[in-house]
């Protein structure tokens, strides 16, 4: 059993801890240091889980980004934090080209759409060239 545990204990310690600084509106200057899994940033807010209620429902608080100063987290590799997160702007970018098709392609097949050839001369409606 004490095994379960250390091990649960390890996995702590390899996700890190964030420290996010903000303001609050009855406190002032607020400093929280949390999990990292309990951290996170979307639409324009930081979101972080800040207790649990009797059924077990994460109660998280949503804090504008203007109201935050800087989140400090401690991560193992930096390259790696840096991977996931562009893996993330990948995933998003690459779901939201399936919702709004983009380049070249005609109603749904994949065929590229050749670009169209104008004629442009010079002359005017009645004819005329310009230099006339």
């Amino acid at each position: 059993m004490t095994d379960a545990v250390d091990d649960d204990l390890e996995i702590q310690r390899d996700l890190g801890e964030a420290t996010i600084v903000y303001e609050e509106p009855d406190e002032g200057t607020v400093r929280k240091t949390i999990p990292n899994e309990h951290v996170a940033y979307f639409q324009d807010h930081w979101i972080i889980k800040t207790n649990e209620d009797e059924e077990g429902h994460d109660i998280v608080r949503r804090i504008p980004t203007r109201r935050v100063h800087y989140v400090e987290r401690s991560v193992e590799e930096f390259e790696q934090e840096v991977e996931t997160l562009l893996d993330r702007v990948q995933s998003f970018a690459s779901e939201l080209q399936t919702k709004i098709p983009v380049g070249g392609s005609k109603g749904g097949n994949d065929e590229p759409v050749e670009p169209r050839q104008i004629t442009v001369d010079d002359s005017d409606s009645d004819g005329h060239t310009k230099e006339e």
